[in-house]
């Protein structure tokens, strides 16, 4: 039993890091990814996004091919690494925004699935670095796989690896979008308008109102951002412009931190509005930052949500070709 545990757990996180490598090769990740998920600032660097899963390829093959005390030292290493992924998800999934990561590859939402399987992957190599430094030095656990053949408790970890990892999310993918299509007719008939939520929200300067009764005043466009979400960068530096482009419209930051807290709120007109405890998003769509939804003044959404720096960009132009039948000049200079 000793022996195949010796084989059995380096070689399933092992597994896991070369095929989490493979992933972020085939969709790698970005610097306002890592913003998001909350990466220390020290650590925030062009050359660590892109060497970031060569290195965990080179630690899931010194995991395979090395036992003794180089194997010991690559299993500390990969403990120490997936302690660290740990630390980052919880903190992810205790901020009100709603995150993600590119944990394996495409961006998923960060939900208690991904902290269940984060601690799986910890208490597993936890155990391959308790056993891996009887494998032989060098060749590791391929050259100890080779004379035993007690593989039946290794398929069943292997299984509960593949199950905690490959378990859905409880939540949709945020959405990657590049562009935001203008809406023709079809569109129009297929989008539901339905009633704005009559939730409370606060304002910047305290006070507790009802978004269905502070949109019934003027159509209001809610950028939904975080000053912890990189993509929100664009959108957050781009409000002003939005403002004089739509004076008809109160353009309004929705943040999910309270007034004074948020480094994005806003005390002039038209005040950035807060919600600590989600209400809006709840009762509209669960959507990523940056995201953007129209409140009409009929007490109706008038369009949105949408979700991605561009296609927020694009829904502003959108809104502005709906108010003035055509685009602004500028971008048709621009185009």
């Amino acid at each position: 039993m000793p022996a195949t545990l010796a084989i059995v757990l380096p070689l399933v996180v092992a597994a896991v890091f070369i095929a989490s490598a493979i992933a972020k090769l085939r969709s790698p990740d970005d610097l306002a990814g890592w913003v998001e998920v909350g990466v220390p600032q020290v650590l925030r660097k062009q050359w660590l996004v892109r060497f970031h899963p060569w290195g965990e390829l080179l630690l899931g093959i010194a995991l395979a091919v090395f036992g003794g005390i180089i194997g010991l030292l690559a299993a500390i290493v990969a403990v120490t690494v997936l302690a660290a992924y740990l630390w980052l998800v919880v903190r992810v999934h205790r901020r009100a925004e709603a995150a993600s990561c590119a944990c394996f590859g495409a961006r998923r939402p960060v939900t208690r699935v991904t902290i269940v399987r984060n601690i799986w992957l910890l208490i597993v190599a936890t155990g391959a670095a308790a056993v891996i430094w009887v494998n032989p030095l060098w060749g590791g656990v391929l050259v100890a796989a080779a004379t035993d053949g007690g593989w039946i408790i290794g398929l069943a970890i292997a299984a509960v690896t593949a199950g905690v990892i490959l378990w859905p999310d409880g939540g949709t993918e945020p959405p990657t979008i590049e562009s935001h299509e203008t809406g023709g007719e079809a569109d129009e008939l297929d989008y539901l308008r339905r009633r704005t939520p009559a939730v409370p929200v606060s304002l910047a300067d305290g006070s507790v109102i009802s978004l269905r009764e502070l949109a019934s005043r003027r159509p209001i466009l809610l950028l939904a951002v975080s000053e912890l979400c990189g993509s929100c960068t664009p959108v957050i530096e781009s409000a002003p412009e939005w403002r004089a482009l739509l004076p008809e419209i109160d353009v309004r930051f929705l943040l999910t931190r309270l007034p004074g807290v948020s480094r994005l709120t806003e005390f002039d007109e038209p005040q950035s509005l807060h919600d600590p405890d989600g209400y809006v998003r709840a009762s509209i769509q669960d959507w990523p930052t940056p995201t953007a939804v129209l409140l009409g003044a009929d007490g109706l959404l008038a369009g949105g949500p949408v979700s991605g720096d561009r296609a927020v960009a694009e829904f502003v132009l959108d809104v502005y070709e709906t108010l003035h039948g055509q685009r602004p000049a500028t971008v048709d200079r621009q185009a």
